[in-house]
């Protein structure tokens, strides 16, 4: 591993306490709500937070009791930072030039990174006429210019609009492909997570709940924010065979377990109707509508009852069942499409 750690923070009414490891190569996804910790998490390991326990090694190295700049650490911030009286090229040559570098060897290297990054006709540009993808590229040329060992990165594309952010994403992903060092990222966005890493870390109160590659996360969440992330509705039971009772709820599912269990399923499998359906479909229980809201091209309806439940369903379906906050309805979800995983 390039990067072993724990990491202690305690505050008044907080503490941080995870371990994180990442390989060379390997790009590893902090994920959490507000006030998860993941940012202290990140100054931590740039040595802008200090520790109250725990140990950072890199390479097989100590670097927990270094001064920041004298980590072999490059970090990316959410709003970039850039030096605004510094032209893209002195910006990206700063960090070289701290490290002892003579003026034409740091800008040599400054220029070759941002001839990487694909700006090297901006390298005489100041960050106020440098859009925001641009600004975002150069900060990262600036961080891989000290040559790291661990490259940070926090929020890094929170500061664009949704059509630069497409672009710059997959811009991110082939330089993070070609980085030999290891790399941690803090976003609260799952897309960017599950297109960027190759491993999620999910934190929760300070602590981590769930970690696993992106695919295994979204297949089996652990908690409701993970659940909400990845867009499934999620209940934890007992199972007993293909059978899991939740509550006063009995779910049929598609596997075989026993003992403590989490059934999960997403909001598109949930059917809705207006009076009990003939016949006997399994997984029927009744509701109350919450809310209804637009859900891209679909239609989110919020029911509480039994189990509380997002149904997707079309506009049309809304209408055609004349579907109104406050009504009573019947959902159901097919046994085929209930999943069950060991809790």
């Amino acid at each position: 591993m390039t990067l072993r750690a724990r990491l202690v923070v305690e505050r008044a009414a907080f503490t941080l306490d995870i371990e994180v490891a990442a390989e060379r190569g390997e790009v590893v996804a902090l994920l959490g709500p507000n006030g998860a910790g993941k940012t202290t998490a990140l100054r931590a390991l740039a040595g802008l937070t200090p520790m109250t326990g725990g140990h950072i090694t890199l390479d097989g190295s100590t670097v927990h009791a270094l001064p920041a700049d004298r980590r072999p650490i490059g970090m990316v911030f959410q709003d970039y930072l850039l030096f605004p009286h510094l032209s893209a090229l002195d910006n990206v040559a700063f960090g070289p030039r701290c490290q002892g570098l003579s003026k034409a060897e740091a800008r040599a290297i400054a220029a070759g990174l941002l001839e990487r990054v694909g700006l090297a006709e901006h390298a005489a540009v100041r960050p106020r006429r440098l859009s925001g993808g641009q600004a975002q590229r150069v900060a990262l040329a600036r961080a891989l210019a000290v040559r790291p060992r661990l490259l940070l990165l926090d929020e890094p594309l929170a500061a664009l609009d949704a059509h630069t952010r497409l672009e710059i994403r997959s811009r991110l992903r082939r330089h993070l492909t070609d980085f030999d060092g290891a790399t941690v990222l803090v976003t609260h966005d799952p897309l960017d997570a599950m297109v960027l890493a190759d491993r999620l870390i999910v934190i929760e109160r300070g602590a981590v709940v769930q970690q696993g590659a992106p695919a295994e996360v979204a297949r089996r969440p652990r908690t409701d924010y993970v659940a909400r992330l990845v867009g499934l509705n999620l209940y934890r039971g007992v199972a007993d065979g293909a059978r899991v009772r939740v509550g006063e709820l009995l779910f049929s599912t598609a596997e075989q377990l026993a003992g403590p269990a989490f059934v999960a399923f997403p909001p598109a499998a949930v059917a809705l109707y207006r009076s009990r359906p003939d016949g006997s479909p399994r997984n029927l229980w009744q509701g109350r509508i919450e809310g209804i809201e637009r859900h891209g091209d679909n239609v989110r309806v919020h029911l509480d009852g039994l189990v509380a439940a997002f149904a997707d369903i079309t506009p049309a379906a809304v209408a055609e069942l004349d579907l109104s906050p406050g009504q009573q309805v019947w959902a159901s979800v097919k046994a085929t499409e209930t999943h069950a995983y060991p809790a």
